[in-house]
């Protein structure tokens, strides 16, 4: 089983087992190209219990995503090298079901149209507030439980049908 497939179970190992509780800490993957807005999203992110992992554009996002498997992702729109909707677009690729939180100074109902298409939670405006940061992370929160509950649903159904399957045999 690869990591994506690993990711796309809601945290469980190969053998099925939980690898993380819904209650663990989220990790979050924060890319700004600002330093001081990741300082600072990185502080309030903590403050919430949150393990926090840092990008600083969207290349960088990918990479990090792809590495280090995060609960959910905060990107920013406007960036160097790769920007925050191509990056969204590749994440979701690869991480089909980790959630994400677009985050934008330069937001347009069209940009904010395009993102949720394109798989995104929520959209933030900045300058954020500390509440849009809690509803981020309770969405994301939220969504991972979702994942948990679904990839344990599907889990159990393969379960019963491979069992089903076995017995018709004999």
């Amino acid at each position: 089983m690869n990591d994506t497939e690993s990711r796309n179970l809601g945290g469980q190992t190969s053998n099925g087992t939980p690898s993380k509780s819904i209650e663990d800490k989220l990790r979050i993957l924060i890319t700004d190209d600002s330093k001081l807005l990741r300082k600072k999203l990185r502080e309030e992110l903590e403050k919430l219990g949150c393990e926090v992992i840092e990008a600083s554009n969207g290349k960088e996002a990918i990479m990090r995503d792809l590495e280090q498997e995060p609960d959910g992702v905060i990107l920013d729109i406007v960036m160097p090298e790769v920007g925050g909707i191509e990056a969204l677009q590749v994440i979701r690729e690869v991480s089909p079901t980790v959630p994400i939180v677009m985050l934008s100074s330069a937001g347009t109902p069209q940009k904010l149209m395009q993102t949720l298409k394109m798989g995104a939670i929520d959209f933030i405006q900045k300058p954020y507030t500390k509440e849009q940061i809690v509803r981020a992370v309770e969405s994301i929160r939220k969504a991972r439980a979702k994942n948990l509950k679904k990839a344990a649903a599907k889990k159990s159904s393969a379960s019963v049908e491979g069992g089903n399957s076995k017995n018709e045999e004999q």
